[in-house]
Order: structure tokens, then C-alpha cells, then sequence
């Protein structure tokens, strides 16, 4: 299904600002629709030949919650012209809201048509009609309106002028993404003064969990949230909210907690034709909410100071691995240890990266290279060997990231180490003097990676001496490439396969599942 903005910009004239307001409209129409009652179809004109009656196309669709939905089938992506569209043509022609004419029948359901122009207001204060809504209400349900459906048509009909006059929806504010308002949050309606002229039930219970258990209308709702909240700061906040909606503008939304409840708040003016006839204020309930999320905080606040003592004991044990090594005389123990100690300080990376992370993933590139430079800085060759990335890891989940860098550490430190001997402790040949020694050759092993096809591809290639002949990677009795090959095969359910590189050097071929696990 193509959304609003590909369907506007392929049949349309219609510009990136236009389709913007379209967009955010239809991000908070559907406040609209519920307090109509219902159907809201957003039409547009499509590119028109000269001559020809005007056609129309539906970009987006709106049920309201509130009532029975007018059209069964989905109305987006249909295009009308002729005099099924006499009422949308005459409100985007003249620009005024279109309430004659006979009911209509869908199918075995009457409907009511209506016709909202859609204006936008440019930085040039120029005003023009972009687009339509249709307003179609099913009338097999209609009943005789309660207080609460009489005050839900009235907001509507104050809304609907503001879209017809390029004021409703109100800028976004920056950064904020809580969803749309809606009607069953509990609404509010205000005079002029500021005064509750009507209260739904839901916003009558809202308030209640505040403290106020008297009846809201009549009241001062800026003067009353200040009161209630708990904290005179937010009160004070909250209050100025609701008074600047009186003003005409739109603020942004704002919590009230007091006596344990939390309970948002959007205030929305009411400026049909231009004139502030009060403010609109949705309240909603979020106490079991934010419970939740200071749990989820509490949660992840622990996870986190896990991760930062397992890493701390990961490096008080890379510490003694250290001191031991530095007491032991046998030449093959020593170096075990140093290679224990690399290799409990990259697991140590992975704990250090989730102790700052809120979630259990990583953002596996940096730690890629701080274990590449590691593995430079520990390597006993007199050849200088840079290390490069190609391509970028993402964020990975902490049970591949744990094993993932073990595998890479070993594969690091053995292209460097294997790829490029040090010097032969064994030759007796004197060096030559400092004016005949050669510049130092330089070699490189590049890590690249990419995902294809939920796999992540990873490559360690040297460009150093390659693998002696008849090697076997499944035959070799060197610890790192067992670990290699365990961690591949089994934490990793993936492949490895060492082998020599067409133009000189090895290259290591890791593949990784990156599905569920």
C-alpha cells in the first residue's frame, strides 16, 4: 500500500510543504474524526488536463472510534471525478465548507457528506486551498445526542473551521513523540476565561486521581492543575500551558503528577475563523505507564552496573594473568598468559560497551578497533603493520558481540604474529650497521565487513607470507585457531575458512546468522 506522500507525489502538483501539512494532519486527525463521529477521507486534486472536470484521489483514511464506519472497504488510492465529487469540488473551488445536499447510500448504509477545505498557510502569510476532507457520517446509527455527543459535534465543527482556515494541526514541537491525542483520553472544553464548560467522564476520573473529587465545570483548570500537582514548579508550568492555549497557540504536552497519579495533559486552541473562543485540553491517565517505565529504568540501570562489575572483574583477572606472567621463566608459559590476558581484555570491551549501553546491544565498530589496535601494539614483528576497517559491523546483540571478538582477536593477533615473523631468535648473523639497515617493510591487515541476507560477512586478510603448505585449520594444534573454530561453529552457528589470497597473504572468511537465536 503506498502512503500519503507517494501517492501525493506521483499524481499531484502538490509541493514537499503541502504534502509536510497533509502529513501532520493526518497524524492528528483522528481527534477529529472521533468527535464527528465520522469517516474522514483526506481527498487531493490530481494533475488536471486543461478542459477536463477536476478528479480527485483519496491519500489517507480515518475510522472514527466513536461510531460505526461509514465505508467497509478501504477508500485510499481511489480516484473519483464527475458529479460524485460535486461537494469536494465546490469546497476546494471556493474554499468554504460544504454541508448541503441528501443524505447518500453505500451500499445498505446511509451516509451524510460533508466537505472541509484543506488550507495551509505559507511563509508569505498566502493562504490556499491544498486539499479536501471528506466527512461522511453512517446515519443508520443516529440516536438522539447525549450532553457529551453534543459537545464532541460542536469541538468538531470549531476544529473543522480551523482546518478550513489553516490552523489545525498546530506546529510540532520539537523531539516531542507521544502519540496523536484522542477523544477517550478524557477531554476538556474551555471559554474564553478559562473556565470548564464540559468535562467527559474519562477527564472527570483523571482529575480525580489528582485529588479533586468535586465536579470540574465551573472551575479554573489552570488555577486548579496548579493547585493539585505536587510539585509547585510543574504546577506553575502546567498552569501557563493552559493559558497560553487561550492565547491561540498550541504547547506542548505536559505531565501533572500528584498524591502517586501522573496524568497527561495537551492543550489545543479554539480559533475558528480566526477568533480564541476557549482551548480544548485532552487528559490522560498514565500512572500505570510511567510505573512501568521507572521499572524499566530501575532494570536496565541494574543490567548496566552488572555489566560494568563483570567488566571490572574481567580486568582484575587480566591483571593478575599479567603479574603471573611477568614471574614465570618458561618461555612457552609466559607467553599462554600474555594470551590469556588478550584475550579476557576484548570480552572485558564488550562488558565495558553494554554498561554504557541502555539496551543489551552494541555498537560493535569501535570495539573492533580498539582490539585492532591491541592487537598492532602487542605484536613482536619488526615489520610495521597498520590495521584497517572496511565496512561497518552495526549494532550487534551481546551474545554474538562476546564471542564475535574473541573470534576477531585471535584472527588479528595471529595475522599479525604468523602473517609477519619477527626475527629468528635462532640466527646468529650480526645486524648490519645502522647506515645499511633497509627501511622497515610495512604490512597490512584489513577487517571488512557487510550483511547480506540477515548474515553478517566478515574477512581478515593480511597481505603477509600465507599459510604454509598443507595446512589444515581443522588439523592445527594452535589454541587460538581451536577457539576459533569452536566459537565460529557453535556460539556463532556460523562458518570459518582460512585459506591463501590470490595475490599473496591469507584472508579469513567468517559468516554469521544474525536471526533469531
Amino acid at each position: 500500500m503506498s502512503t500519503l506522500r507517494d501517492l501525493a507525489e506521483e499524481h499531484t502538483s502538490l509541493g514537499p510543504p503541502d504534502i509536510d501539512h497533509l502529513t501532520r494532519l493526518a497524524g492528528d486527525w483522528q481527534l477529529l474524526s472521533d468527535l464527528s463521529f465520522a469517516d474522514l477521507l483526506l481527498w487531493v486534486p490530481l494533475r488536471g488536463v486543461e478542459g477536463k472536470p477536476r478528479e480527485f484521489l483519496c491519500v489517507a483514511q480515518v475510522r472514527p472510534n466513536t461510531s460505526s464506519t461509514a465505508y467497509q472497504d478501504d477508500q485510499v488510492g481511489k480516484k473519483v471525478g464527475g458529479p460524485e465529487v460535486a461537494h469536494l469540488d465546490i469546497a476546494y473551488t471556493q474554499g468554504r465548507i460544504w454541508r448541503e445536499g441528501d443524505p447518500v447510500w453505500y451500499g445498505d448504509t446511509p451516509a451524510r457528506h460533508e466537505a472541509i477545505p484543506v488550507r495551509l498557510r505559507g511563509a508569505d502569510e498566502n493562504i490556499e486551498v491544498i486539499a479536501v476532507i471528506g466527512r461522511d457520517t453512517n446515519l443508520s446509527t443516529a440516536r438522539t445526542p447525549s450532553q457529551l455527543e453534543l459537545n464532541y459535534l460542536t469541538t468538531a465543527d470549531d476544529l473543522a473551521q480551523m482546518v478550513s482556515d489553516g490552523t489545525f494541526p498546530p506546529p510540532a514541537h520539537p523531539g516531542e513523540t507521544t502519540s496523536a491525542p484522542r477523544v477517550g483520553d478524557g477531554l476538556i472544553r474551555l471559554d474564553a476565561s478559562g473556565k470548564v464548560t464540559y468535562a467527559s467522564p474519562n477527564a472527570q476520573s483523571a482529575y480525580r486521581r489528582l485529588g479533586f473529587s468535586a465536579h470540574l465545570v465551573g472551575e479554573e483548570l489552570a488555577v486548579l492543575s496548579s493547585r493539585l500537582a505536587a510539585d509547585p514548579l510543574e504546577g506553575t508550568d502546567a498552569a501557563e500551558r493552559i493559558l497560553t492555549s487561550l492565547r491561540g497557540e498550541a504547547p506542548a504536552r505536559k505531565e501533572v503528577e500528584a498524591r502517586g497519579a501522573t496524568v497527561l495533559m495537551r492543550a489545543l486552541p479554539l480559533m475558528p475563523a480566526g477568533v480564541p473562543i476557549g482551548a480544548l485540553v485532552l487528559a490522560r491517565d498514565v500512572t500505570e505507564v510511567r510505573r512501568r517505565d521507572r521499572a524499566l529504568m530501575t532494570k536496565d540501570a541494574t543490567i548496566r552496573e552488572i555489566h560494568h562489575r563483570v567488566k571490572n572483574n574481567l580486568q582484575t583477572v587480566a591483571a593478575l594473568l599479567r603479574l603471573q606472567a611477568r614471574r614465570v621463566n618458561a618461555p612457552e608459559a609466559r607467553i599462554a598468559l600474555q594470551e590469556s590476558v588478550r584475550r579476557v581484555a576484548s570480552i572485558a570491551l564488550v562488558h565495558e560497551t553494554l554498561s554504557m549501553s541502555s539496551d543489551e546491544a552494541v555498537d560493535f565498530d569501535g570495539i573492533v578497533d580498539r582490539v585492532a589496535t591491541a592487537a598492532t601494539e602487542v605484536s613482536a614483528t619488526e615489520i610495521i603493520v597498520k590495521m584497517r576497517r572496511e565496512g561497518t559491523f552495526g549494532v550487534l546483540p551481546a551474545e554474538i558481540a562476546t564471542s564475535l571478538v574473541m573470534v576477531l582477536n585471535e584472527l588479528l593477533i595471529n595475522a599479525v604474529e604468523h602473517g609477519f615473523p619477527g626475527p629468528d631468535e635462532d640466527d646468529d648473523t650480526p645486524p648490519p650497521p645502522p647506515s645499511l639497515t633497509p627501511p622497515a617493510p610495512t604490512g597490512e591487515v584489513v577487517v571488512s565487513a557487510h550483511r547480506f541476507r540477515k548474515q553478517l560477512h566478515v574477512t581478515v586478510a593480511d597481505n603477509g607470507q600465507g599459510l604454509p603448505e598443507g595446512f589444515r585449520a581443522d588439523a592445527s594444534g594452535r589454541l587460538g585457531l581451536q577457539i576459533v573454530r569452536a566459537l565460529a561453529t557453535g556460539e556463532l552457528r556460523g562458518s570459518i575458512e582460512l585459506r591463501n589470497r590470490a595475490g599473496g597473504g591469507t584472508e579469513a572468511v567468517l559468516v554469521v546468522p544474525l536471526g533469531k537465536r
